[in-house]
């Protein structure tokens, strides 16, 4: 039984999709069509679509788009041909991707194109970053990320907007993952990452202009369980700059209440980095940043208390595996000696779990103060959400009262 379960791991798919698909849209006589072709790899001399779907025993292929166009309103599709994720160069594949290893290929460059000035980088797990990071040198950023939720990243899809050196190579070598993304990989660096046999190394060709994808719109389509299909344009976060945040401020039976003081630099950079990073987050969620890095994402849940203190408490715990990472090669839930994980967890508790003079980010507003209060109780600085909640004034009067600042989007960022 054991063998047989493991077999259907290794079990490929052959799918009996066709080779190309039309999706039109129809009104009278006019007709829009959009045309697609399955695509597929050769791996050691053999073509292969998608190792399988969700799960194994699941078919499934991947398309990409090849020609028509689709204007609906004053929005139209990307233009056919200007491919990333649909069009990926495997130079190295052990297995070739199944479907979750693509969906978190492109929700990690989903995330990343916004982040084209300085070494970034991306670690997706199941469709959800658990830890993203920019510095001055991809090697720090990779391990800024990687150390923001080190657990979770095991079997990751790891996405670089920069070209791998070995030294970044080596750092990723000596961890799980999946997949890795980027632009180009420096001479040394695939034999490094070669010592992975089953990491999927994907060069992203068209990556450099990644950055032009920001507000471009696909069609976005989720079927239903009795084959009716939603269909909508996918979420284009319009807070790019400083200059798009309104500084909180609302009326309530009367009376004006404006948040006290204005974001220093640093709190603005932290603001734009995570709303655009929560942006690739499922939602119900909140998470904290705290320069340019991600220290606790909570996904997901279905109130914004639980999940605020769900991000917390991933801060607080990620931080101990990470100091016992760190001194004594080991995770924090494996180290044995009693002083040594009491030092620990008092030494993170010391530290309000790395969440103090942290930004709190939310996909939605906050319908009262209580979910605020879990951040701000932590030590948290900042906060940016959409705004627009009757009991704004609420979460106005919080923050004044822990010298917090905070700034409205104006837009909601639900990902379902």
């Amino acid at each position: 039984m054991a063998n047989d379960l493991k077999q259907m791991y290794k079990t490929i798919m052959d799918d009996r999709f066709t080779p190309h698909m039309e999706i039109s849209f129809i009104d009278g006589d006019q007709r829009q069509t959009l045309f697609y072709e399955k695509v597929s790899w050769v791996i050691e001399g053999v073509n292969k679509g998608l190792r399988y779907g969700e799960n194994p025993g699941q078919e499934a292929a991947l398309y990409k788009l090849v020609n028509g166009n689709l204007a609906l309103g004053d929005a139209q599709t990307i233009t056919p041909g200007k491919y990333l994720v649909s069009d990926i160069e495997l130079l190295q594949s052990g297995k070739h991707p199944g479907k979750t290893n693509l969906t978190d290929a492109d929700n990690s460059l989903n995330i990343l194109r916004y982040f084209s000035d300085q070494p970034c980088a991306v670690i997706v797990k199941h469709n959800n970053p658990c830890g993203v990071a920019r510095a001055q040198s991809l090697e720090d950023a990779y391990a800024k990320a990687y150390m923001a939720d080190r657990v979770a990243a095991f079997g990751g899809c790891i996405a670089l907007n920069r070209a791998v050196d070995k030294a970044t190579a080596e750092a990723i070598a000596a961890q799980y993952a999946e997949v890795v993304v980027a632009p180009e990989f420096e001479e040394g660096s695939i034999d490094i990452l070669a010592g992975r046999k089953n990491l999927r190394v994907i060069r992203i060709n068209a990556i450099e202009r990644l950055h032009s994808f920001i507000g471009d719109r696909v069609l976005d389509m989720k079927s239903l369980m009795d084959g009716g299909m939603v269909a909508q344009w996918s979420f284009v976060p319009e807070s790019l700059t400083r200059e798009d945040l309104t500084l909180a401020e609302t009326e309530y039976k009367g009376k004006t209440y404006t948040v006290d003081r204005a974001p220093t630099d640093q709190e603005y950079e932290d603001m734009l980095f995570g709303w655009l990073v929560e942006s690739g987050i499922t939602s119900n969620s909140v998470i904290y940043v705290k320069d340019n890095v991600t220290v606790g994402i909570g996904t997901g849940e279905q109130d914004r208390v639980g999940v605020a203190e769900i991000a917390v408490d991933k801060a607080y715990r990620k931080l101990m595996d990470r100091y016992s990472f760190e001194r004594y090669d080991t995770s924090y839930n494996d180290l044995e000696d009693p002083e040594n994980r009491q030092a620990i967890a008092q030494e993170v508790a010391a530290q309000n779990g790395g969440l103090e003079g942290a930004t709190m980010v939310s996909d939605a507003f906050f319908p009262f103060r209580d979910g605020i209060d879990v951040g701000l109780r932590q030590g948290i600085k900042a906060v940016i959400q959409p705004g627009g909640s009757l009991n704004d004034y609420q979460s106005i009067e919080a923050c004044n009262e822990h010298g917090a600042t905070m700034v409205y989007t104006g837009q909601r960022s639900f990902k379902h």
